[in-house]
């Protein structure tokens, strides 16, 4: 007689992802897990949100990269809280990481938590954080066909920044395609084409963070 025992590999990653998310509800902080390839923008994105909406949101911000605190130093200059975690080449972050690095942020009146996880558009799209919200951002410069190729981090997204459009018509980038790709996997994919260089179309990010926090207060 066998008896067969099985467990969830993630099992554990869920328990956590689904406290975070029961205290972000709870607590009105729209947590957002920003996804991409490593070099998209997301710091500069981050960067440039952080000056825009200083005066009008709480914003903190969760680094996640193999090693170095490089990019949560950039984010404390803007004036944001910023807590790094170097994952010591495992290649996403998980809610567990989450949980204790959120515990490290002065978290009182926090309107926006986001969570630039590590630069990769696999790994990260299979581990849910507690994140209330998901974001996917596709530099002009990897191509048109990553949406194609990588569907899993598309088709869980709430929301695609298509970053450096300021450069898009340099490295033959067909916006077509990859919004036609992009919309393949999810029709109600918000898109927006920006520049985080430029803040060319930034306004559209800005408007659909501040929706997206009074909406969550209702």
């Amino acid at each position: 007689m066998r008896i067969k025992i099985e467990q969830k590999i993630l099992a554990k990653n869920e328990d956590f992802a689904s406290a975070n998310r029961k205290y972000f509800k709870r607590n009105n902080i729209l947590c957002i897990n920003m996804i991409s390839s490593p070099g998209s923008g997301k710091t500069t994105i981050l960067e440039q949100t952080a000056k825009a909406l200083k005066n009008k949101l709480n914003i903190a911000v969760i680094e996640g990269d193999l090693y170095t605190e490089y990019d949560a130093d950039r984010i404390r200059k803007t004036g944001l809280q910023a807590v790094q975690i170097e994952t010591k080449g495992a290649c996403h972050l998980s809610a567990e990481q989450i949980t204790k690095a959120f515990h490290k942020l002065d978290a009182e009146k926090l309107d926006v938590l986001v969570i630039e996880n590590v630069g990769n558009l696999v790994c990260p799209s299979d581990f849910d954080l507690g994140e209330l919200r998901r974001v996917v951002v596709l530099s002009t410069a990897e191509g048109d066909d990553k949406c194609a190729k990588y569907p899993g981090s598309f088709a869980q997204a709430d929301v695609l920044l298509i970053n450096k459009m300021d450069i898009a018509k340099h490295v033959d980038f067909k916006i077509s395609k990859a919004k036609r790709d992009a919309r393949k996997l999810n029709k109600q994919l918000k898109i927006f084409e920006i520049s985080a260089k430029t803040t060319a179309g930034m306004d559209k990010w800005f408007n659909w963070l501040l929706k997206s926090c009074k909406e969550l207060r209702k």
